[in-house]
């Protein structure tokens, strides 16, 4: 299972104290999840926020790729059938035909940028295609995703 979390800290509401949430997110059963849970050390307050599948809020998101730098995808390769990856697409971002296309284009120069388990989620929905991919570390600032 590929995953992620991150720590984000704030002022419980309760106290005044520091609120610590956890967040992950993660692949589980070939669906994309996020989750978190909160606590402060001070009044003992805490809750969990149940696993939900697709697009995490952004400050999970935010806090993820400030911990753990962001990922980058790219087709390596000729791709063998476009229609494979624009359906990949369409499906895992939610976007209509011209989106699809423009990612498509960035996916197979530059690459896609995201958090670590996104990518490897797009990855594995692409390998699924026959579309020949990999996920490394990014290093650069071209390319963007943002899962729906």
């Amino acid at each position: 299972m590929t995953g992620q979390t991150a720590k984000i800290e704030s002022r419980c509401d309760g106290c005044g104290g520091t609120l610590v949430r956890q967040v992950n997110q993660f692949i589980d059963c070939g669906q994309l999840w996020w989750d978190a849970e909160a606590s402060c050390a001070s009044c003992g307050v805490g809750w969990c926020e149940y696993p939900e599948s697709g697009k995490p809020p952004e400050a999970v998101r935010s806090a993820l790729l400030t911990a753990h730098g962001p990922s980058r995808l790219r087709v390596v390769g000729p791709v063998p059938n476009l229609v494979s990856v624009l359906k990949v697409l369409r499906e895992v971002g939610e976007v209509p035909l011209p989106q699809a296309r423009e990612l498509a284009d960035e996916l197979t120069q530059a690459g896609l940028v995201g958090t670590l388990a996104e990518m490897e989620f797009l990855h594995a929905r692409l390998r699924s295609r026959g579309v020949a991919a990999e996920v490394r570390p990014d290093v650069g600032p071209e390319g963007g995703w943002t899962p729906s």
